[in-house]
């Protein structure tokens, strides 16, 4: 591996989402977004629900995570996620109506609420409306 280059894993319960070299990577770190080049210092922190960027030259992938770890380590970039979507995963309908729901919860407010979980939910609706440029 190139001095350049690190070692990128993007990980969910159910799979490996991402596993190559990259350039540059940017994720939504818990205390704001993160960018990682080659020879970073070791790290683990938390992520937030956000879009996390992988460059490699001039191409660039990018996934809606759900939250997670991140572990930096010997020139390897580690992301443990519950969930890891890309644009092309997406679909439009079904996150504008996510959101809707959310907006609608937060708005409610009813004895049942659980105001952590709407405003992740809005969150998450949001983020993927984002990615898809909508």
């Amino acid at each position: 591996m190139s001095k350049r280059l690190q070692h990128v894993l993007v990980v969910t319960p159910e799979r490996v989402v991402y596993d190559e070299e990259a350039r540059f990577v940017l994720v939504p770190g818990s205390e704001g977004d993160l960018g990682i080049l080659p020879g970073h210092t070791p790290l683990i922190t938390t992520l937030r629900i956000g879009l996390v960027r992988i460059r490699k030259d001039v191409a660039e992938s990018g996934f809606v995570i759900s939250g997670g770890l991140l572990e930096i380590r010997n020139n390897q970039v580690t992301v443990l996620t519950g969930a890891a979507e890309t644009p092309e995963d997406i679909d439009l309908a079904r996150a504008r109506e996510a959101r809707k729901r959310a907006e609608t919860r937060l708005a409610a407010q009813g004895p049942s609420y659980d105001s952590d979980r709407a405003r992740a939910a809005l969150m998450r609706a949001i983020t993927r409306l984002r990615v898809v440029g909508k």
